[in-house]
């Protein structure tokens, strides 16, 4: 998949231990990004656990397939995909910046569960 699409010079990419691998690490290296993953028991510490990121990951992924119905987009092409896809998350980005002239928490949608 990284092969196919290109990184950006300074990009980060985070990943699980999984990957904990030189190969993958220079690979990455190669196209000029920083690999981010949980240090395993066996390293010299790096980057810690990313337990808050994974877990801030899986919200944002639970906003987007439960809040925003991305797992039933409806979309026939991958254009219709796009489409869809970006007119829900102008609507969540225009939902949090509302919330936050009115000083709510940022990412709660109930205002607006009709």
């Amino acid at each position: 998949m990284l092969a196919r699409r290109p990184l950006a010079p300074g990009q980060v990419v985070v990943t699980d231990k999984g990957f904990a691998s030189a190969e993958f690490e220079q690979f990455i290296a190669g196209m000029g990004a920083l690999l981010v993953r949980p240090d395993r028991t066996d390293e010299h510490p790096r980057f810690g656990s990313l337990g808050g990121m994974r877990q801030w990951i899986e919200s944002v992924n639970d906003t987007l397939k439960g809040r925003l119905s991305l797992e039933r987009h409806g979309g026939r092409t991958l254009d219709g995909l796009f489409i869809r896809v970006a007119q829900r998350l102008l609507a969540l980005a225009a939902g949090v910046w509302f919330n936050w002239q009115l000083g709510d928490p940022a990412r709660s949608l109930v205002a607006y569960d009709h």
